[in-house]
């Protein structure tokens, strides 16, 4: 037996077809439907690796508490190879702050220095987000929960493609679940599209309280974007005294 269920089911079929053979030419018919069963075989086996390969982000035990299970899955993720970008990664770049945080920020993906360190905003726009925290809302940036909806670098840092943040949405949603923050918020259109599930532009996401599994959520532009416009700083600015809002209690947003 092999550590393999599914390539010992494959020998088992091997070995019935080769007891039903000609005994002399060691030819099988078939029908055209086996046939193409057949030669579908590998593809759905592919399949169901992939999807077996997906298993441990839900196999944490229920009894777990939430930091261990972020813990596994960081170890997945740190394995993932569920699309073409673990290719070209130096390091995977699962999050940084507390697993207990009252607010996560939500970003797009990793960039060169990210990628280098192994951790979320770390480079320029990273600096620009640690302002906004310490002192913009008078935090420690420890205190807060940082991730991005892609875990490995897209190339050139170009944005992400489709299949890929499909690849790696699961990873955030659990992330998300195992923090339970007050407030989420959405750095860019990337993050609130796959939050959202819309295909609204930012601009039009922001200004508006929105919510995620009951969680308040508030969609800004990145800090990325913010470094070449700089006049919608304001508009950021806005967002995040919203947002402030929820932490200290002051309003509670309701769906």
């Amino acid at each position: 037996m092999s550590n393999d269920p599914l390539q010992d089911i494959i020998e088992d079929a091997k070995k019935l077809v080769q007891a039903a053979a000609h005994p002399r030419k060691g030819t099988l018919s078939l029908s055209p439907e086996t046939a193409a069963r057949l030669e579908n075989l590998s593809a759905v086996a592919k399949e169901v690796r992939a999807e077996a390969a997906m298993e441990p982000i839900a196999a944490a035990p229920v009894s777990v508490d939430p930091i261990e299970r972020l813990k596994i899955l960081a170890e997945t993720v740190r394995q993932c190879q569920q699309c073409d970008l673990c290719e070209g990664r130096s390091q995977t770049v699962f999050a940084q702050g507390s697993p207990t945080a009252d607010l996560v920020f939500v970003g797009e993906a990793p960039g060169e220095e990210e990628d280098r360190q192994g951790l979320p905003f770390v480079g320029p726009s990273g600096q620009l987000l640690t302002d906004i925290i310490t002192k913009g809302m008078k935090m420690k940036r420890e205190d807060v929960y940082i991730c991005n909806v892609i875990k490995c670098r897209p190339p050139n840092n170009r944005d992400p493609l489709p299949e890929e943040k499909d690849a790696c949405e699961p990873y955030l949603l659990q992330q998300l679940d195992y923090v339970q923050p007050k407030v989420i918020c959405a750095l860019g259109g990337h993050a609130a599209k796959t939050l959202l599930k819309t295909d609204a532009s930012t601009g039009s996401l922001r200004g508006k309280w929105h919510f995620y599994h009951g969680i308040p959520l508030r969609v800004t532009y990145h800090p990325a974007y913010l470094l070449r416009s700089p006049s919608e700083k304001a508009k950021t600015w806005a967002d995040i005294q919203e947002v402030m809002k929820v932490l200290s209690g002051e309003i509670s947003p309701t769906p």
